[in-house]
């Protein structure tokens, strides 16, 4: 697998990223006191992200391409 690391200050580089950043804003605003957010909620939103398809998967969602992934594993 090729890993790429984006420069430091330099969020273009990092468009997934931030991308994602911007979406758990919507659920988690800045300054969110994550001590009052319950287990549960979290995986709610996981749940919400990692069945959301994404362009840069092909409009496969992160569920499917990581079992297709993983199918591959020899």
């Amino acid at each position: 697998m090729n890993v790429y690391f984006a420069h430091p200050a330099s969020p273009w580089e990092r468009g997934t990223n931030e991308n994602t950043n911007g979406l758990i804003r919507q659920y988690f605003p800045k300054g969110t006191a994550f001590d009052e957010i319950t287990p549960q909620r979290i995986k709610l939103v996981q749940d919400r992200f990692n069945g959301r398809p994404r362009r840069v998967l092909n409009y496969h969602t992160p569920n499917e391409a990581f079992t297709a992934l993983v199918a591959l594993d020899p």
